[in-house]
């Protein structure tokens, strides 16, 4: 699944996990500092970024593109000199550093947004008020902001979605050529045909959405978080627990891996019900295809068997996705709440204006969607998780290790003649 793509993908990934975490710290820390020395220094403290298309060309957002080149070369040219073989290491490093680049850009037109909702709803508040200052072709002005930052983002996704479309079907294809060259090996596992062709096809297609999204997730929670973190100086306290330094950024994180967690615990068994489901409809086609060519197969006491055992199964993934859908939609609709309710007394005390509260309700948002980022796709990731159990019969097959024991099942009732023993473990 990997190591068809990437090259040496345990080594590839945990050195770009750390990689990338090098490059945070130093950002953070000397970043501007560097970006001063070479003459792109950050905006001087208290000084409101520009509005519209220009943000994105300040001397601070400049010096981050230059910076993000240097390092993704210093990586990219070191694994290329390391495994100059991989037929796909193009694909698999460049590749990736552009989807990463293009996902942090799609944050910063996020931030933008922001910017954007601050001051044009101050002045929506100082119109509301009677304040004759506020015309109406400054308001146009402000609406013109927005347009350029929504043009942008409408070039941006639409390359986006090209890019990352041909990216995954790269690895598709990179998995697909991979295990015919060892089709003598696979072809006695079950349903193999369905292995090389669906389960690639849906392995590729899930990580294409889950694979940007988690991108995405990281790189709002980076740009984000320091965003909250002093956003948070205008709270002035916080339900129960009274004043609070820096309240927004640590209750986004809690309420968050409280949901993730509550999900994780309440879907724990659905991966293994949704690989039993494969298993149960694959032995039911199976044996239609089979009765397509031969007489003998598909008779009507074998495939009400055999259809009994995938009414069983779904019959028992019903009651498990019962209470997981119970946490799920309970979870949500708090969530919904959440963030007016910890801002009633800051509301009361009318510490913030209009334009800040947009600006919190969008970045609390922002970094609590990043957070709950298996609340939202558990479902999703359960599949992947069901496919991710069948290729790893393919792999285990290829490298001669012992198959995993639900296929071992498997190969014992062939062997036995019971394939369509119903009261047998799938």
């Amino acid at each position: 699944m990997f190591h068809s793509f990437f090259p040496r993908p345990k080594l590839f990934f945990s050195s770009a996990i750390i990689w990338s975490l090098v490059c945070i710290i130093v950002w953070y820390t000397v970043g501007p500092q560097l970006g001063a020395a070479v003459g792109l220094p950050p905006l001087p403290d208290g000084e409101r970024p520009p509005i519209g298309l220009a943000f994105f060309l300040t001397s601070e957002n400049i010096w981050f593109y230059i910076y993000f080149a240097i390092f993704v070369l210093l990586f990219g040219v070191a694994w290329k000199v390391m495994d100059r073989q991989h037929p796909w290491s193009n694909w698999s490093i460049w590749g990736s550093a552009f989807i990463i680049f293009i996902a942090y850009f799609s944050v910063q037109l996020s931030v933008a947004i922001n910017n954007w909702r601050g001051p044009f709803w101050d002045l929506v508040q100082k119109a509301l008020s009677g304040d004759k200052s506020v015309t109406a072709a400054l308001l146009y002005e402000y609406q013109l902001r927005f347009l350029e930052i929504g043009v942008l983002s409408v070039i941006l996704n639409v390359v986006s979605a090209f890019f990352t479309n041909h990216y995954v079907f790269r690895w598709r294809t990179a998995m697909n050529d991979y295990y015919l060259s060892k089709w003598e090996k696979v072809r006695h596992i079950e349903g193999a045909s369905q292995r090389v062709q669906e389960d690639t096809m849906r392995f590729a297609n899930i990580l294409e959405g889950l694979g940007v999204v988690f991108v995405n997730s990281v790189m709002t929670l980076v740009v984000f978080l320091p965003l909250l973190f002093s956003l948070s100086d205008h709270i002035s306290e916080i339900p129960l627990l009274g004043a609070v330094p820096h309240s927004l950024f640590w209750l986004a994180i809690v309420w968050s891996l409280f949901g993730t967690v509550l999900l994780a615990v309440a879907g724990i068994k659905l991966p293994g019900l949704q690989f039993r489901n494969q298993r149960v409809e694959a032995a039911f086609r199976k044996e239609l295809v089979y009765g397509e060519d031969h007489a003998d197969r598909a008779d009507p006491v074998t495939v009400k068997e055999l259809f009994e055992n995938v009414r069983k199964n779904y019959f028992r993934m019903y009651w498990h996705y019962l209470y997981f859908n119970i946490a799920r939609y309970t979870y949500g609709q708090l969530d919904a709440i959440f963030i007016s309710v910890i801002l009633i007394p800051t509301f009361a005390a009318g510490r913030i204006t209009l334009g800040i509260w947009q600006q919190v309700l969008t970045a609390f948002g922002e970094v609590s969607n990043s957070f709950q980022y298996l609340v939202s796709y558990w479902s999703t990731i359960i599949e992947l998780l069901s496919i991710h159990k069948r290729l790893v019969a393919f792999e285990a097959a290829i490298d001669d290790q012992p198959l995993p024991e639900i296929d071992q099942h498997y190969l014992q009732r062939e062997a036995e003649g019971g394939e369509l023993a119903a009261d047998r473990p799938y």
